[in-house]
């Protein structure tokens, strides 16, 4: 059991106060993604802290006039963006002299080379995982958005963070709700956790109808305002697959312990289910700004701009199993936690790829599962992979779905 993670109130008292942030000055944070919806929603949320908080860097993967405005307002020492042509976009927009990285290492030479307290992972995909191990390494407090790091390389995340003493929280609500359920009893008299999932627009539609879904389509979500990868993740439920992969990596857990709920109102976030029957719940408006909040300031709760939940409005809460027909990417997750190994760099990347395929419109919406698990039937497992057989087992799934459009 990951010793560098909190879940019972025993080893909360263990946890040094601010678990790791230290308190006597000033908080220094990486932004890993601020261009995105969860760095945008960060850079919000610290700009409401004291003055003791401190953004030290921040990194995009595109967006450089964005990256260059953000800087100018919050003036950290250096910034990353990972496109070389878009760095020279930046510095021109740029109205003081931060120290500047780019291209494909940029990220992890920011994390590197900057000195900081924590580091919030919001890069959207694979591309950030480099970075993410960098910061665990280096025993930093890691704030997790970035699910796919995790999905690919928790083997071998989990450990590192151990042996060099990273606080990983998890900020993605489903697991900052387990996160933050675990810790109302101890970890070896959990029974099981409840990811829980809006169902995305397409919870009441026939599986024949599904087979029509257009781009326009699936990039309506009914609660959250997220960008379109993800959007379009929840829309399939690849999401809850990369979510069950990674609480089975954050938490320990046997797939078997994880199960995925649909749950329209997104007011609970997640539950944990403790041996004895009682089920433990997060609940909270859907703003993304409460669970980044929460991963900065943990063990602490501050004030947050995060709207109130009000019960007596919110009304009836609803809950009922996905549909493994409309849904076939919650097994795929299931198959991929109990599997292990390369599996979870297969799941991520095939994903990626067929999302990415029908973005362009080359193929259809439910395409995007199909092709997936045909990468993930077909690719050369490995169990116990090292890094570097990871990222070839994640080109190779790449590759595996972009040919299947021409099978």
């Amino acid at each position: 059991m990951p010793t560098n993670l909190s879940y019972a109130p025993v080893d909360f008292l263990n946890v040094p106060d601010g678990a790791g942030i230290r308190d006597s000055m000033s908080k220094r944070v990486i932004i890993l993604g601020s261009t995105g919806s969860i760095g945008r929603n960060t850079l919000d949320v610290l700009a409401r802290l004291d003055d003791e908080w401190e953004v030290a860097g921040l990194a995009a993967g595109s967006r450089g006039q964005e990256l260059a405005e953000q800087a100018n307002r919050f003036r950290p020492a250096a910034v990353a963006i990972a496109c070389d042509e878009l760095a020279a976009e930046a510095r021109r927009t740029l109205q003081y002299g931060p120290k500047i990285f780019a291209g494909p290492e940029a990220l992890t030479r920011l994390v590197d080379e900057v000195e900081a307290d924590c580091v919030v992972c919001a890069v959207v995909g694979v591309c950030g995982l480099l970075a993410t191990l960098r910061a665990v390494e280096l025993g930093r407090r890691v704030a997790l958005a970035n699910k796919e790091a995790m999905v690919v390389a928790g083997s071998l995340m989990m450990p590192l963070a151990r042996r060099t003493g990273a606080t990983i929280i998890p900020v993605d609500s489903e697991h900052s709700a387990i996160f933050q359920a675990l810790q109302a009893g101890r970890r070896e008299d959990v029974h099981k956790v409840f990811l829980t999932a809006s169902g995305g627009p397409f919870r009441t539609w026939s599986v024949e109808a599904m087979e029509e879904v257009t781009l326009k389509e699936a990039l309506r979500h009914p609660t959250w305002n997220m960008g379109p990868k993800i959007t379009i993740d929840s829309a399939t439920m690849m999401n809850k697959a990369l979510e069950i992969v990674e609480a089975r990596w954050l938490f320990d857990l046997r797939s078997d312990q994880i199960d995925v709920v649909i749950h329209p109102e997104s007011i609970v976030h997640s539950m944990v289910e403790f041996n004895d029957g009682s089920i433990v719940a997060q609940l909270g408006a859907p703003d993304m700004r409460t669970p980044i909040q929460y991963a900065l300031t943990y063990p602490r709760r501050r004030p947050c701009p995060s709207p109130r939940l009000d019960l007596c409005q919110t009304g009836q809460l609803t809950f009922h199993a996905p549909d493994p027909g409309q849904f076939p990417a919650i097994r795929l997750g299931h198959e991929v936690a109990r599997r292990g190994g390369t599996c979870g760099a297969v799941l991520n990347a095939a994903n990626e790829a067929a999302v990415e395929l029908f973005r362009a419109g080359a193929i259809a919406y439910r395409d995007i599962a199909r092709f997936t698990e045909r990468a993930l039937r077909e690719h050369d497992f490995v169990e116990s992979p090292t890094l570097d057989e990871l990222l070839n087992a994640d080109r190779m799934a790449r590759q595996k779905v972009t040919r299947c459009t021409t099978c």
